[in-house]
């Protein structure tokens, strides 16, 4: 052995106390590991969402059990009436044709699909009900921080009792579990499921030449305990540069009583009796799926002129098919300022721009993206106009662009007035804007520029009866906002306030500014 060195026994020695240090280090990151992973908060559990005890409070105490209204979708009142009974999960999830041709169902579901390099013939062909339920879970696995994955799950969890998450291990188990319940279950029929969702009310959303038969027969029929009110959705009219328009211009004739409309003031006349008849039958809002909102002030002369060429087979130019555009929204406002029916302007959205698709599938089936418009000054001189002469209506905005919030925000404040808390809204997040950020994104914004406390607050937007759960979701989120306002000490724990505003939110607010 060298001088000054050390022994092998020694080396030995110094190698095994050095084996046991890393052997107990290594020990205690496994124990940390595993501590680490039994406190990791277990699936969508009853505090799913919710971050701090204030949240957690807000929620289980005084969000959880509010009524739900749900001002705006697109179910069908022929489907509550008649109290359907759907025949499987592909059919109330992925829906279908109709017999018309027409596709119904919902097309956030088909997205994820088409995402996942899911065939055509699996989301809207003629693969059988679980050959696309198989595809669907596919894709849904893939869909890490989508609010779909949420969505369903929470459905499998309220309506089926599923306890734990879909996947394509228990994608079988779960399709014969769930249509064995469907076929027989009496909560899952279309009226079971509005019940157990303590919904109180719907807004449907019907074309001005509707009949409202159905609306008609559920406000007979007392064994429904909650309302259901159509909603003026009036595009068709306004469109006049679009396809159709002339076609439906006859059909608004014939539901007036007349074989044709002449002029710009049969069809302002035809509108407001549509709209009229619509009130009668307790409609508490009207709602405009707009490109963007014109206002383009021209004379009755100009507007009526651009109708005559459309109504001749002519085209006419953006400006000329604003003039006319205006005169009508213009029109309409004054007529749901007088009628108590609260205007909704939806906007910035771009349409069927896969063209192909749109014209293999049609309109609605998953083919729309987010647009772009600068028309906020179009609807601050909309506004203006009609508060000149005191026919301003409640109105609620919206925008698809997320970049338009504090835009939205900010106009709000220049039309409030006392008529009611916020006469004029910020709309929810809206369609592909509904998901845990962009909700958050749209109360912040509100916050900041308005009075979320007067948030009139969620609806569903949907197609489906399933769709109620997004209601619970964007609680969850509100409340768990709230929560860590007042934790951080942002806002005071002020019991009484808290109550308020989120009850408010949830409930009270819709039921006001709706005149439910």
């Amino acid at each position: 052995m060298r001088e000054g060195g050390l022994s092998s026994r020694a080396v030995l020695r110094a190698v095994r106390a050095g084996l046991r240090t890393y052997d107990i280090h290594f020990r205690k990151e496994r124990e940390g590991r595993n501590s680490a992973r039994n406190k990791m908060k277990k699936f969508m559990d009853k505090d799913f969402l919710l971050e701090t005890e204030t949240a957690k409070h807000l929620y289980h105490d005084y969000a959880a059990a509010m009524p739900l209204v749900d001002y705006h979708c697109h179910i069908s009142p022929k489907e509550i009436y008649e109290d359907r009974r759907f025949e499987d999960l592909a059919q109330v999830w992925l829906g279908g044709r109709n017999p018309d041709g027409s596709y119904f169902g919902d097309h956030y579901k088909w997205r994820v699909m088409r995402s996942n390099g899911t065939p055509e013939d699996y989301i809207t062909g003629g693969k059988s009900g679980y050959e696309r339920f198989e595809k669907f879970v596919e894709a849904l696995e893939m869909a890490i921080g989508n609010p779909m994955y949420h969505w369903c799950n929470l459905e499998l969890h309220k309506y089926f009792g599923i306890d734990g998450y879909l996947n394509t291990g228990n994608c079988k188990e779960i399709w014969d579990k769930c249509n064995a319940m469907l076929q027989t279950d009496p909560n899952l029929t279309v009226r079971g499921l509005i019940e157990q969702s303590n919904v109180a009310f719907i807004g449907t959303t019907d074309d001005p030449v509707d009949t409202l038969e159905w609306h008609e027969k559920i406000a007979a029929d007392d064994s429904i305990k909650f309302k259901v009110c159509p909603s003026f959705r009036p595009d068709k009219a306004i469109n006049i540069n679009k396809p159709g328009f002339a076609e439906y211009m006859a059909a608004l004739a014939k539901s007036v009583g007349k074989d044709r409309l002449d002029t710009l003031d049969d069809v302002r006349a035809a509108i407001v009796e549509r709209l009229e008849f619509f009130a009668k039958v307790g409609c508490r809002a009207s709602d405009h799926g707009l490109d963007y909102i014109p206002f383009r002030p021209v004379s009755d002369e100009a507007a009526n002129a651009a109708y005559q060429k459309v109504m001749k087979g002519g085209a006419v130019t953006i400006e000329e098919a604003e003039g006319y555009q205006t005169a009508i929204l213009l029109c309409l406002g004054r007529a749901y300022h007088r009628l108590g029916i609260v205007m909704q302007l939806h906007y910035s959205c771009l349409r069927n721009v896969n063209e192909k698709m749109y014209a293999k599938l049609g309109p609605d089936t998953g083919f729309d993206m987010i647009g772009s418009n600068d028309c906020a000054g179009c609807i601050a001189a909309f506004l203006s106009a009609l508060n000149d002469t005191d026919e301003c209506p409640k109105t609620i905005l919206y925008s698809l662009n997320p970049i338009d919030n504090e835009q939205i925000g900010t106009i709000l404040g220049c039309f409030q007035s006392d008529e009611t808390p916020g006469k004029i809204q910020h709309g929810s997040a809206w369609w592909f804007n509904d998901t845990k950020s962009g909700m958050e994104q749209q109360m912040k914004s509100l916050a900041n520029l308005g009075l979320l406390g007067n948030f009139v607050g969620m609806l569903t937007d949907s197609r489906s009866f399933l769709s109620y759960t997004r209601h619970d979701y964007f609680r969850r989120i509100m409340c768990n906002l709230i929560g860590n306002w007042v934790e951080n000490g942002e806002y005071p724990a002020d019991e009484k306030a808290l109550e308020k505003i989120v009850k408010g939110i949830c409930y009270h607010n819709a039921v006001r500014y709706f005149g439910i």
